[in-house]
């Protein structure tokens, strides 16, 4: 399965933040293991860094984005992206760019803590939990 991760649960993961953290780290555990084809948006590597650097340092976020840029794919925003993303009906233009830069990734869903967000999504939606329960599932 190819999944687009949210910047929020990543942030989980690597900010260990409760109670979101565990399920989180499961699921880059998941992409580290290539039971998923992990994606992050190239917003998102770039919004990582400067929120990774603030909670830390330079050399903390560095160190982080390249494990990052190592565990996952990279999903591109272009023009095209960027076009596609302005005339969806999407509240939030980050959500949207998000939703269009995993469509040309080709991902199958987008996993991401504020499914509300997405209530437009053309692809699949699933909150961690949700995420976790149908692998799961599919691996019975």
């Amino acid at each position: 399965m190819r999944v687009l991760y949210d910047t929020n649960v990543i942030l989980d993961a690597l900010l260990a933040r409760q109670p979101y953290a565990t399920d989180a780290a499961k699921l880059m555990a998941m992409a580290e293991r290539k039971i998923i084809d992990g994606f992050l948006c190239a917003t998102t590597i770039t919004t990582l860094y400067y929120i990774l650097a603030k909670a830390t340092d330079d050399t903390v976020a560095r160190v982080r984005i390249t494990s990052l840029l190592n565990l996952f794919d990279s999903a591109a925003v272009n023009r095209s992206v960027l076009q596609s993303a302005l005339r969806l009906p999407f509240k939030d233009y980050e959500d949207a760019v998000l939703h269009e830069a995993a469509q040309l990734a080709g991902a199958d869903a987008i996993v991401t803590r504020n499914g509300r967000d997405f209530r437009q999504a053309t692809l699949p939606i699933y909150s961690p939990v949700e995420l976790l329960a149908a692998l799961a599932t599919s691996n019975d």
